[in-house]
């Protein structure tokens, strides 16, 4: 199937989407599956062996036995219905939904960058809720950059947009009220 070229914004999105994706994360999070579930990936590439949800239902359900029944399926709705599924494990298991891709990330390839750390999160969230798993865990190189991060929020104000100073009423400038009556001469009676 052919996806259509994406132009304007579109493009723009996708290329920040694609500049955001990390081979050397994906290796490592397909690492982890692979351990948890106990078996290789069935194709080379990351997001096609995912896409049909059975290997994400199979590492869910080792982490939460009998979670859900695998539905191995050719069928586009099995397929997707699998990766929600997976999904709601990743919430069972204490993901935050942020943390998470839609399903049609995953499905269409929409946001792989996205799809990778997910599984990151799960595995922190899964350790955390004592699954006998191993934690993916940061390299120094990766720890080092986080600590050059500046924090947007200890520079000044961070509630939002507000309306503190709007005003409601009729507009006066210089104490001029453009409301009133002007005389003929052109100035403002008292």
């Amino acid at each position: 199937m052919n996806k259509p070229r994406n132009f304007g914004i579109d493009r723009e999105i996708a290329a920040k989407l694609a500049s955001k994706y990390d081979v050397g994360r994906e290796v490592e999070a397909r690492e982890w599956i692979e351990t948890v579930v106990g078996e290789p990936f069935p194709y080379e590439g990351f997001q096609e062996s995912l896409k049909d949800g059975v290997i994400l239902c199979k590492l869910m359900n080792v982490l939460i036995p009998g979670f859900y029944k695998i539905k191995p399926s050719r069928m586009p709705f099995v397929q997707m219905e699998n990766i929600s599924k997976f999904l709601e494990g990743c919430e069972r298991l204490g993901c935050p939904k942020h943390d998470l891709f839609q399903t049609i990330d995953l499905y269409e390839n929409k946001n792989p960058g996205q799809v990778v750390d997910a599984i990151w999160s799960l595995s922190r969230h899964a350790a955390k809720a004592g699954c006998n798993t191993p934690e993916v865990e940061f390299s120094e190189e990766v720890l080092n950059a986080g600590k050059n991060i500046v924090n947007t929020y200890q520079y000044g104000y961070s509630g939002g947009a507000n309306q503190s100073g709007v005003r409601y009423g009729r507009r006066e400038i210089g104490g001029v009220d453009p409301m009133r009556a002007r005389s003929p001469g052109g100035v403002n009676r008292p």
